[in-house]
């Protein structure tokens, strides 16, 4: 009668220990930092701005986009913060101390013409503000097809003296 309740007490410990004992050295998902929205955060940035759900907002073509992004200074300066494609030239955006600018909300989204990345697609960025070495990361590149990114869409730049006619 002992055997038998020791047993059952050994076989439930090891039915319990089955069960549960793999979350022990499994990674919880709620411990993976991860963007939660369409855009991304750019980690390993040791310069005084954080870059936080940066994305491209581009024409159909995918020739120019706007780059979308909320920048944060936490700092008692004001400082730049450097973007960079390769091929095209960098652009440069300006943060006041302790303010958070919203690229696409309370500013206007910064430009990237000559962008050659279609929707769907991510392109490769350079962030980089302050002495910090700065980070790369691709952004991803979205359309208008989404009615809160409708408005983000950059319009073409219509040169004065010229006519786009209809295609026959």
């Amino acid at each position: 009668m002992k055997s038998r309740l020791v047993a059952s007490a050994a076989l439930s410990a090891l039915v319990l220990l089955g069960a549960t004992g793999c979350t022990f050295i499994t990674p919880q998902s709620t411990e993976i930092a991860y963007s939660a929205s369409d855009g991304v955060n750019i980690a390993d940035t040791e310069g005084p701005l954080e870059v936080r759900n940066a994305l491209v907002v581009a024409t159909e073509d995918g020739s120019t986009g706007n780059l979308v992004a909320a920048i944060v200074n936490p700092t008692e300066q004001s400082a730049t913060l450097t973007v960079e494609i390769e091929g095209l030239a960098p652009l440069t955006v300006r943060v006041g101390a302790g303010d958070t600018l919203s690229l696409g909300s309370n500013a206007e989204p910064v430009l990237i013409e000559g962008l050659d990345t279609m929707p769907g697609a991510t392109v490769e960025m350079y962030f980089q503000s302050g002495d910090a070495t700065g980070a790369a990361a691709d952004v991803p590149v979205l359309d208008g097809t989404l009615p809160y990114y409708a408005d983000l869409v950059p319009t073409p730049v219509v040169t004065p003296g010229t006519v786009d006619e209809p295609a026959a």
